[in-house]
Order: C-alpha cells, then sequence, then structure tokens
C-alpha cells in the first residue's frame, strides 16, 4: 500500500504501546519482533496501524527507512498520497526542500527514536512527527495545527503576509501576498530589492506591476522563521516622526563631500535611470558643468560659495535630459556632506534655448536693418552724384563707361541691401491682390532655365484657389531662392514639386514656435529629393549669412531674405528635412478671396509718364545726411525748383517761423535727430495746413504707416532714389495739389 506522513501521537503512540506491551509480552516484545520474519512483522504492524488510525483525521503512513511508503491512511488517500511511492514525493510539492527535510527525519529517527518538526504550506501550517518501530518501520504522522482560509464570504480581506527563513528565502506566500506582488518571489531580496537590509526597514515592495508603497512589519516565528505583514499604502512613510528619504516627492540624494552618493531616493533613481552603486560618484552620472564637478562639491560643502545652483546634462544615452541641481550643506556628528536637490529642466532649457534663438534673430534684423539704412543714405549719395554726373555726360565721352560701371554697382548693392531689409522685415513692399496660379504659371519659364537639365521641375495647382495680397515682385524673389536651393540640393539631378493648394484651419496650427490662428490659407510648398538638412542646422537655415553650401557658393541670404518678405506679407515658413530623403518648405499665405473680384492696386504717388522738362514750385527739403541732402538740392534745382534747405526738423520749423515762405511741398527724411518727419511736420501744419508732404527713408514704409496716416495730404519715396525718381515725385505732389 502506498502511504503518507504520519507522527507518534494520538493512536500511533497506542500502536507502538501494544507493540511494545500486549502484543509482544512486556519487555522480551522487541526480542520477539526481531526473531519474526521482517516482511510478516511490517504486515502485523501495518494492519494494527490501519485498524486504530484508519478513520483519522491526520494524514498518516508508514514507510521502510527508505522513506519508501508501505502504507497511507483513509484521510491520506483523500488528497491523492496514496499515489504516491516515497515521503519525498508526498512532501516535495508542499514544502520547499523535501528531500532533506525527509532525510533529517531518517537520520533522527535512527539516532534517537522520534523527529518533530513544523512545516509551513501553502495554506496552512502541519507539524511532521516520525516515530521509529521495530522491523525498520517509520510511521510520519501530518497534524495541521492551524488553518486559515483564504477568502471568506462576507469577510474581510486577509492582511498579505510571507513567512522566511533564517536566509532570507521564502517559505510562504498567503493569497493576499500572491496578489499584492503579482507573482511568487523567491526571496525577500526579490520583494524589498537587494539594498534592503532588514525588511521592517523597508516601506516599498517590488510587484509585477511596478513598485508599491507599503507599510511593513515583522514578527519572530519559531525555528528562526520570520513572519512579514505589508499594508499597501500610498501614504508617505514616518518613521520615528519624519518622513523618510526615500519617500519624499523631490528627487534627493545624499552626496560626500568629494562627490560619492551616499543615498538616491526613489524620485531620484526614477529621474537618473542610471545605475548607481557604492562606489558611483556624482560626476559618474552627469555632466556639463564646465570644471570639475568634486571641486564644485567640495567648495559647497567648505561654504566657500553662495551659487550652489547649477544645470547639468545626464549620462543618458536614451535621451538628452537637463537637471537644475542645487546643493545644501548639512553636518552631522562633526562631518558635512551634501544633500543635492534635482528637477527636471530640460523643458526648461529647451524653451530658454527657443527664447535666446529668438531674441538672436530679432537682434540681427535690428542691426541688419541699421545698417541698410545707412547703407541706403551712401547709396542715395552715390547714385545721385552719379546721376548728375551722367547729366554732363554722352555716350562718346571716356568718363562714361566708368559712370556707368559706378551706377550699376550701386544699384547691386542696393539690391543687397533690400535682401537685409527683407530680413529684417523693413523691406518697402508694394503689395497687390495675386492669384497664384497666374504667377507660377508666368514665373515657370525663367525656374526651368534655372534648374538646368538634370533636374525636372514639377507643377500642381489647386484648381480652386483664393487670391492673396503680396509683393509680387518679391514673392517671385522668395520662389526663385527656394527653387534654385532645391536644384543645389540635387547634384545629380531629380525632381523640384511645387505645390499649391487652399487650407482652412479649423483649430489653430502650433509648429516651430509659431501659432497660425483659425482661418483660410493658401499653401504654396517647394520640395526636392535632395541630400536633405541636419537636424542640428534645420533651425538654423532663417538666419542671415548661415549656409550648408561650400566657401563661394551661396551668401546665406536667400533664405533669411525669403523668411523676412513672407513675414513681412503676414504669412508663414515652416520647413521640414530628412539626411537623404530630401526638403520641403512651405508657405502659408492668408486668403484675400477670389482672385477675380480684385485688381491690381497702382500708386498714383510716382509719375513715370510724366515728361523731363522744367518745373517750378517751392520745396522745403529737409534732410539730416548732407551728401543726400546736396544731390537732392542740385538734383531739384536742375528742373527748375526753388529749394529751401534744413538739416533738422527743428530748423525747418524755425525757417518757416522767422521767413514764414510759400511753400509748394515738403519733402522731409522720416527719421532723425531730435524731431522726427512727421513730428515736425505735424506742428508745420498750424500755419501749412494743405501743403503736400513727401517723406523719403531708407526703411520700409510700414515701420512709420501709422504716423503717416495721421498725416494727410503724404505719400512715400523710398531710399535709394535716384534724380528722375525725386523729381517726379515732387512735381506729381505739386501737379495734385
Amino acid at each position: 500500500m502506498a502511504g503518507t506522513a504520519y507522527v507518534l501521537e494520538g493512536g500511533v503512540m497506542r500502536v507502538a504501546m501494544l507493540l511494545a506491551s500486549g502484543l509482544l509480552g512486556g519487555a522480551c516484545g522487541a526480542t520477539i519482533l526481531i526473531s519474526l520474519r521482517k516482511k510478516s512483522a511490517q504486515l502485523g504492524v501495518i494492519d494494527l496501524l490501519d485498524r486504530l488510525n484508519g478513520s483519522s483525521t491526520d494524514r498518516i503512513y508508514a514507510t521502510d527507512t527508505a522513506a519508501q511508503l508501505l502504507y497511507s491512511n483513509k484521510a491520506a488517500s483523500e488528497v491523492g498520497d496514496d499515489r504516491h511511492s516515497s515521503m519525498m514525493d508526498v512532501l516535495s510539492g508542499q514544502v520547499l526542500d523535501a528531500e532533506t527535510k525527509v532525510k533529517d527525519a531518517i537520520s533522527a529517527c535512527l539516532k534517537n527514536g522520534e523527529f518533530q518538526r513544523e512545516l509551513v504550506l501553502r495554506d496552512n501550517t502541519l507539524t511532521l512527527s516520525v516515530q521509529a518501530l521495530e522491523a525498520g518501520v517509520l510511521v510520519w504522522q501530518l497534524r495541521k495545527v492551524h488553518t486559515v482560509p483564504e477568502t471568506q464570504t462576507g469577510a474581510a480581506p486577509r492582511l498579505p503576509m510571507l513567512t522566511a527563513g533564517r536566509s532570507g528565502t521564502i517559505l510562504f506566500m498567503n493569497a493576499a501576498a500572491r496578489q499584492l506582488l503579482g507573482e511568487r518571489k523567491k526571496t525577500l531580496a526579490d520583494v524589498f530589492g537587494t539594498d534592503v537590509q532588514n525588511p521592517r526597514d523597508a516601506n516599498v515592495v517590488h510587484t509585477s506591476n511596478g513598485d508599491q508603497q507599503c507599510l511593513v512589519a515583522e514578527f519572530e516565528a519559531s525555528a528562526g522563521r520570520r513572519e512579514v505583514y505589508l499594508l499597501p499604502t500610498e501614504t508617505p512613510v514616518v518613521r520615528e516622526g519624519a518622513v523618510q528619504f526615500d519617500e519624499l516627492p523631490v528627487a534627493l540624494l545624499k552626496l560626500e563631500s568629494e562627490g560619492r552618493i551616499v543615498l538616491a531616493n526613489r524620485a531620484a533613481r526614477g529621474l537618473l535611470k542610471l545605475e548607481i552603486t557604492p562606489q558611483t560618484v556624482m560626476s559618474d552620472l552627469m555632466e556639463g558643468l564646465g570644471r570639475s564637478i568634486r571641486d564644485w562639491l567640495v567648495e559647497v560643502a567648505l561654504g566657500k560659495t553662495a551659487n550652489h545652483s547649477e544645470f547639468l546634462r545626464l549620462k543618458r544615452e536614451d535621451k538628452e535630459v537637463i537637471v537644475q541641481v542645487s546643493l545644501n550643506r548639512v553636518v552631522e556628528g562633526g562631518v558635512s556632506s551634501l544633500i543635492a536637490v534635482l528637477s527636471d529642466a530640460t523643458e526648461l532649457k529647451s524653451l530658454e534655448a527657443q527664447f535666446v534663438q529668438s531674441q538672436k534673430m530679432q537682434a540681427i534684423g535690428q542691426l541688419a536693418g541699421g545698417v541698410a539704412h545707412d547703407f541706403n543714405n551712401l547709396l542715395t549719395a552715390i547714385s545721385g552724384h552719379c546721376d548728375l554726373l551722367l547729366l554732363r555726360h554722352d555716350q562718346g565721352d571716356a568718363d562714361y563707361a566708368d559712370l556707368i560701371q559706378i551706377n550699376q554697382n550701386a544699384n547691386r548693392a542696393a539690391a543687397l541691401v533690400g535682401q537685409l531689409l527683407a530680413f529684417s522685415r523693413k523691406q518697402n513692399l508694394r503689395p497687390e491682390v495675386l492669384d497664384l496660379r497666374n504667377t507660377l504659371a508666368d514665373l515657370t519659364h525663367l525656374l526651368n532655365r534655372l534648374v538646368g537639365e538634370r533636374v525636372t521641375l514639377s507643377l500642381n495647382n489647386d484648381p480652386v484657389l483664393p487670391a492673396i495680397r503680396a509683393d509680387k515682385r518679391q514673392l517671385e524673389q522668395v520662389l526663385m531662392n527656394l527653387v534654385v536651393n532645391a536644384r543645389d540640393a540635387m547634384p545629380d539631378g531629380g525632381e523640384i514639386k511645387v505645390v499649391t493648394q487652399g487650407v482652412e484651419l479649423e483649430e489653430a496650427l502650433e509648429r516651430d514656435r509659431v501659432v497660425v490662428p483659425v482661418g483660410k490659407y493658401v499653401s504654396v510648398s517647394v520640395g526636392d529629393e535632395g541630400i536633405g538638412i541636419a537636424p542640428d542646422k534645420l533651425q538654423k537655415v532663417f538666419e542671415p549669412f548661415f549656409t550648408t553650401k561650400r566657401t563661394g557658393e551661396g551668401t546665406g541670404l536667400g533664405l533669411s531674405t525669403a523668411y523676412g518678405i513672407v513675414k513681412q506679407t503676414g504669412g508663414y515658413i515652416f520647413v521640414d528635412s530628412a539626411e537623404g530623403v530630401g526638403t520641403t518648405f512651405t508657405l502659408m499665405f492668408p486668403a484675400h478671396g477670389p482672385a477675380e473680384e480684385f485688381v491690381a492696386e497702382l500708386d498714383m504717388s510716382l509719375r513715370p509718364d510724366l515728361p523731363v522738362v522744367e518745373h517750378s514750385g517751392v520745396v522745403l527739403l529737409v534732410e539730416d545726411e548732407a551728401p543726400v541732402r546736396s544731390f537732392a538740392t542740385r538734383a531739384l534745382k536742375m528742373r527748375g525748383f526753388t529749394v529751401l534747405e534744413a538739416a533738422s526738423g527743428e530748423e525747418a520749423l524755425e525757417l518757416l517761423a522767422t521767413d514764414k515762405p510759400n511753400v509748394d511741398v515738403f519733402v522731409s527724411d522720416v527719421i532723425m535727430p531730435g524731431i522726427d518727419g512727421p513730428g515736425w511736420v505735424r506742428q508745420a501744419r498750424s500755419a501749412y495746413p494743405d501743403v503736400p508732404v513727401i517723406f523719403v527713408s531708407g526703411y520700409a514704409e510700414d515701420s512709420f504707416s501709422d504716423d503717416q496716416a495721421r498725416i494727410e495730404n503724404s505719400s512715400f519715396l523710398p531710399k535709394p532714389f535716384s534724380l528722375g525718381d525725386l523729381t517726379e515725385a515732387v512735381q506729381a505732389r505739386i501737379s495734385v495739389s
């Protein structure tokens, strides 16, 4: 018969007594048993065991000294133990290291005649008792000490509990513990981590779903075992009146003065995501101070520096993380140490970099605009005096060709200055209502010649495209710049795709630090299949003088000019690029309505059709730049005008107040020291309410359009202007008045 483990308590003890006394006749029972055949004796013992203990609720087994089962009672058979062949098989599915426990029991019985120990199983605790009888029979008894149901209907759930041995091996986990941890753990280190030596000091358990905060209680049990109870909680663990370091919601490091990390709380470990060992120093985790981190820490520990906060970059490979590190000095037992407070400053530094970039672009724009204004004054004087010289020379003169070269190069310089003004958004634009389909159709012939034979240009227009309001000449320059850049990005040839389409934004579009409002737009994209732009250079492409081309192949002003023109027009420009795939520039302009509803606006302030004849009239010329004033005065006088000169607004007002001349037109610079152009004109209006005004400036008209709008009967003439431009503008205003 197969058997189950049993203890010589109760009925089994009676069996032993009967065998030793009544059955065998008192003290000589052992001698008689020895004389019997071993097999018969074993059968007799087993038969007596069955009659005395067959109905016992304890599980009783009989084995030989090799632990092979000879008998199991009804209670053991009901749980299926009669299918096993040895006690090792019986216990192996219920306790850890069953083979060792069986060997220990046999060894103790052969030496002392008996063995007893408590066993912790999955759902209860059992007492294992073993008694040695004659004929090499060992009687095993398993008795339940206590059994606690895992769950009871209507009862509160049990507290998660573990039972562990001396070495930290987990002997038992109840159902609540298994549910909390999500899996069966083998050691306490698996539950609390390798850095926790005593469970009662722990406040976090490692579950299959991540770390869980817990209150932990530990109690000593018999035979060196420990019972550990867990109470899940979201409240910071408090011991001895203080919230534990590991549970604080702020990332904290405790450091020695030379940088070795003593402690890192849970928030810090989650932020760092780097391995921290007892030998880890702060410089192993972060960098970017610009000097030795160790020296910085020592200075703070000695109280030599008041600036305890620095921005450092973590040495993480998955992504860039910038942390702000604030140090605080603490003294414990006469020893100085440091508490480092870490905060994730990645987004802050990103916003700061964007702000710096924006400030840089604004500063460059202001510089470009200021330089362009001064250059326009110089170019006005150069080209103007050149025009005066050309009036005294004809094509047969030896100096005529030289004067033409001066004039042409002055015009080229003016175009370059125009690019600077375009970037700074102070260029003079002549906006008109445009149908982009017609504009691109007219431009396609020129673009095809620009791209060459190895590059093909395709144009795809939206059949229903709203009109836009823009300067046609400047818009064509933008498109030419983009197409030429696309061509240069494909040295081996390819296709440039120009696509237009109407776009309606139902919600604001946020992109590249720009918010495009809700509304209707016209989109123009220019895409290539070229080498692409590296990510670190992508945000710099609109900066003036930045170019990815080789030296001598580009000025770096093309895209900055396009950027300024688009922005000044009220549009948006975006770039998408991938190295080895290509680049696409997208322009978005506010829609202005169907093109057929509008006609191009005509500027009547200039009269290019006026005949070149001698004129008459009195002009008050107010210009602070002497070369420009000299040229303008001579040009007007040559055409028959009487010119009154003033070098400032104050001088002009004084002249008008003192001499009270009859003036037909005011010609004034806008930006001047002291009172500016619009300022002195407003003061002069009290005495000269109907005199027309021509404002001249090296800046765009938009830069003072609000002031000009408040001055009636005024027009604008941009610098640099030629002799003909100036005289025709003056005659046009006198004729109108």
